[in-house]
């Protein structure tokens, strides 16, 4: 028995609003990578798709970056720890870690030979530094500044030169090295947010809060201009990014719009409209070959159309904030995995028959003889759009979010329905219903718990149950019709038998108490389980045959529901709380995970054979488990990534 990883599908940056996030570029253009929480994601910039998380920083990082020669990463977190690491093995092994100074670091910039780092941030006695990459020695002093340094940059051509930019509305200007002090300019009125040498290192620029762009000469600091006239943007600038011939760059900005400027006329040749809700503001952007990247407050990464600057040409959407919940919806050859975040959000991922798609393409192909290269390109395209509009597939990384207004706060867990409706409770204390066909929350299937509720389950029928804190409600047709309160216990979680008669409720108790659907109550059917430690999870298999059971004690425990819940057996194995429990399709298996980032596979009919996936998610407990198909299995965490494990049982 054995696993691999098949996919992972990365978070998106965390985003702060008025915050600038840095994006990395890849020399050779293959890649970009941001940072969300300790992590700093790799993705392949033409099928992101294809990603890599370094989680080596035990704090959040807040920004990384590629030497020039592609070899190495440098990144820096909120202490002020710079670890710079391989960019070539598996392990991304690490080189060398420096501490510059104390308190978190905004931005990293190399020199062109790779030898050189300068670091800015939030330093308690600097702001800055620059050292040997390899040795840690100081090469210079960056001084000038007065308030916390946001930005800094390299001019990537001989003579050396160095820029930063800073909260106290000045950018300071460095000769070397080693490199010293030349000046101090304070043409903006407000913030500098951004700094950048264009890559031939003729000229550099400044952006700032008060949406203005202004244009130096790059190896004596002389102002030669500004972009867009009297003002750039109608809101602050956060970033700006040059294009590899020097003649053109892109800022992105709070008015939710990003411009591409002709640098030597000053004008602005498009301008990118993203939305016009706060979340689209702009605070990120990339020029990495051909393709124009920014990134929007709400995380999604917009690859920017020139042809039609109204509409991206893509929009990677996921998570930013921590997963708490997953669950697997089958239906018409497609499995969609729907996962529920801190935030509220809730996220879509389908997956279509990798079989249908390449069997129309291997027809497409066959009738290329006699079908002109237009029609061929049209039906590809048709097929395309018509298998991942919408929806993430296991090639493309396509995925989207339910519309409307749905929940405001944490989403706690989901489930499914036999109506084909997606189940959620969250902290908002509400469990809502969404109609899986239209993927739009409705203001009406919704209903109000008295409580906060912690879990919900579905069974036949129309039946639902909520556990709440004190309380537990059951739910018929989206309407309350019974609640259990005054109880003598901390109901935890619940689950509804598949036969749709009994309820399953885990109390902080140690105990698992049994009760009968009886119409439209619950009657307390006498039977009690004791766990001997407070329960964390209740999972019934798919035919009814078994009860799991996950405690805090480390403990699950399989009960055998046909012999009056008679204990089949005991699993042992987690280091720490079990969270969260998920049977297989075919009942044999179920998957446990914890709070000791391991995954674990259980076979009931041989309790010796188990798959041991040991930092399922590096740093972060296991949120959820939910399955695929019975050798294919969905892991969630608080890294806010999606994980797609292929299990050999």
């Amino acid at each position: 028995m054995s696993y691999e990883l098949k996919h992972l599908f990365a978070s998106l940056p965390h985003m702060e609003r008025g915050v600038a996030k840095v994006i990395g570029g890849d020399p050779k253009g293959n890649n970009f990578l941001y940072t969300n929480g300790k992590s700093v994601i790799i993705r392949n910039i033409e099928n992101p798709a294809i990603a890599d998380v370094y989680t080596e920083h035990p704090y959040q990082v807040i920004v990384a970056k590629y030497s020039p020669s592609g070899f190495y990463i440098a990144s820096g977190d909120v202490s002020g720890k710079i670890r710079i690491w391989d960019t070539t093995q598996k392990e991304h092994l690490l080189k060398y870690e420096y501490q510059p100074f104390g308190g978190k670091v905004k931005d990293i910039s190399w020199t062109e030979d790779s030898k050189r780092i300068a670091v800015v941030g939030e330093g308690r006695e600097k702001f800055g530094a620059v050292f040997l990459w390899d040795s840690g020695s100081s090469v210079g002093e960056i001084v000038g500044h007065s308030k916390i340094i946001n930005t800094v940059d390299f001019k990537q051509t001989r003579p050396y030169r160095l820029v930063t930019g800073s909260d106290d509305n000045c950018t300071t200007f460095f000769e070397g090295p080693p490199f010293k002090f030349k000046c101090t300019i304070s043409d903006h009125s407000r913030f500098v947010n951004c700094v950048r040498f264009s890559p031939d290192g003729n000229r550099y620029v400044s952006a700032g809060a008060d949406g203005q762009i202004y244009i130096y000469d790059g190896k004596t600091a002389e102002k030669l201009g500004s972009l867009g006239g009297e003002k750039a943007h109608e809101g602050g600038i956060y970033a700006v990014s040059w294009s590899s011939d020097s003649t053109q760059l892109i800022s992105a900005s709070g008015d939710k719009t990003v411009k591409l400027w002709d640098v030597a006329s000053g004008t602005a040749v498009t301008t990118f409209k993203l939305g016009a809700d706060v979340l689209d503001q702009q605070l990120g952007c990339l020029w990495q070959k051909n393709h124009l990247l920014s990134i929007s407050l709400s995380g999604y990464i917009n690859y920017l159309d020139k042809n039609n600057p109204n509409r991206p040409i893509r929009t990677i959407k996921g998570h930013s904030k921590s997963i708490q919940c997953v669950t697997v919806h089958k239906d018409d050859g497609k499995n969609t995995i729907y996962s529920g975040s801190h935030d509220g959000h809730i996220n879509i991922l389908s997956r279509m028959k990798e079989l249908y798609r390449q069997i129309v393409f291997k027809l497409i192909t066959l009738l290329s003889c006699f079908i002109p290269l237009g029609v061929i390109v049209a039906l590809r395209v048709f097929v395309l759009l018509n298998t991942c509009a919408h929806y993430w597939d296991a090639q493309s990384g396509e995925n989207d979010a339910l519309s409307g207004k749905g929940h405001t706060n944490s989403v706690l867990r989901l489930a499914l329905d036999d109506s084909d409706r997606l189940v959620s409770c969250s902290m908002d204390d509400t469990v809502r219903f969404t109609d899986l066909k239209k993927k739009e929350y409705s203001a009406s299937d919704l209903a109000k718990m008295d409580t906060q509720p912690k879990s919900v389950s579905v069974g036949a029928g129309g039946l639902a149950v909520a556990v709440c804190i004190e309380q537990v409600v059951l739910l018929k047709d989206k309407r309350k019709v019974f609640t259990l309160d005054n109880l003598d216990y901390q109901p935890e979680v619940g689950a509804i038998h598949p036969g749709g008669g009994t309820v399953a409720v885990g109390g902080a108790d140690g105990k698992v108490y049994l009760y009968s659907i009886q119409g439209n109550t619950l009657k307390d059917s006498g039977k009690v389980l004791d766990t001997n430690g407070p329960v964390t999870d209740v999972q019934y298999s798919g035919d009814g045959a078994f009860l799991a059971v996950s405690n805090e004690k480390k403990v699950i425990i399989v009960y055998t529901v046909a012999d009056g819940y008679a204990v089949n057996n005991e699993f042992y194995g987690h280091h720490a709380k079990v969270v969260c429990l998920s049977w297989s399709p075919d009942n044999d298996h179920f998957a446990s995970g914890g709070m000791d980032m391991m995954v674990y596979v259980w076979t009931i009919s041989d309790p010796e054979k188990r798959i041991k996936i040991p930092d399922a998610h590096r740093l972060h407990h296991v949120s959820g488990l939910a399955w695929l198909d019975q050798r294919t299995l969905i892991t969630t965490s608080h890294d806010a990534c999606v994980k797609q494990w292929t299990l050999k049982i």
